[in-house]
């Protein structure tokens, strides 16, 4: 290889971490289950805040404030989504350094909806705009979710890889195809389900059965890398499918993960 080539590859490697490692900030950043987090201030009162959206099932979540100054209270508004339950109310208490109230333990895909009220002598207002909504999950084994994990994003990795592969005519394109498509379905299509029955005690949940955006989007990226691999096996040449399955993928990668995932409607569940 020549020291052009290698600086190339070299290159494309560097490309490729730095789209797979923004598209994982991204997709974290930007899901349903993130954590609202930050500093609010109204009339000269300043608090910070941690406002859980995911929860072990058997574990309470936490809300956390900082201390307010004297005279401030802040109140926990809740009940259950998807439910003809009456607003729940739960005063914060001191515990430590924080203030602390916790929402109760719901089954596996079961959700809260939340929200956090402060009383000053002047004025009573919610810490945030719009409720919080935080769903309830089983716990996963190790075993089963880091690989999961690690299968999922070397996937997104090497789908860059072979994009850029296929766009400068790499030879090595039909192999990170097929590495690419093999991940893919070890960690999705295999592993997936493993995960999602674990955490909501369903297999899949996507198409036909569910809207559950992570299983639908993880099965058309995985079917882009098969007929990506069947045109290259057929063609011997297939580079604008290559490059195709890798902006599929990335797209895909970029929707926030458990978008329209499992959740429990309670009012089915009183009827």
């Amino acid at each position: 290889m020549s020291l052009s080539s290698r600086s190339q590859a070299t290159l494309l490697w560097i490309l490729a971490i730095i789209v797979t490692l923004s598209s994982v900030v991204y997709q974290r950043k930007t899901g349903p289950t993130y954590p609202v987090k930050g500093e609010g201030g109204i009339n000269g009162l300043q608090v910070s805040y941690f406002l859980p959206r995911s929860q072990n099932t058997g574990e309470d979540a936490k809300v956390i404030l900082t201390p307010m100054e004297d005279g401030t209270q802040a109140t926990l508004k809740w009940k259950r989504f998807k439910s003809h339950d009456q607003w729940q109310f739960t005063p914060f208490i001191s515990e430590g350094a924080n203030l602390v109230a916790a929402l109760p333990s719901q089954p596996p895909a079961g959700k809260i909806i939340y929200s956090v009220q402060v009383n000053t002598s002047r004025v009573q207002y919610n810490l945030t705009e719009e409720p919080v909504i935080i769903r309830f999950k089983g716990v996963v084994p190790a075993a089963v979710l880091i690989p999961h994990i690690l299968f999922m994003f070397t996937a997104m990795f090497l789908a860059t890889r072979s994009g850029l592969a296929a766009l400068v005519d790499s030879p090595a394109t039909e192999r990170y195809v097929l590495v690419t498509g093999i991940l893919l379905f070890l960690g999705g299509l295999l592993l997936g389900p493993l995960v999602q029955k674990y955490a909501f005690d369903a297999y899949w949940t996507g198409w036909p059965w569910g809207h559950d955006l992570t299983d639908n989007k993880t099965a058309v990226a995985f079917i882009s890398w098969l007929v990506a691999f069947w045109r290259i096996k057929k063609t011997g040449r297939a580079k604008g499918w290559v490059i195709a399955a890798a902006i599929i993928t990335l797209l895909v990668y970029l929707i926030p993960h458990s978008a329209f995932g499992s959740e429990l409607d309670y009012t089915q569940m009183e009827s």
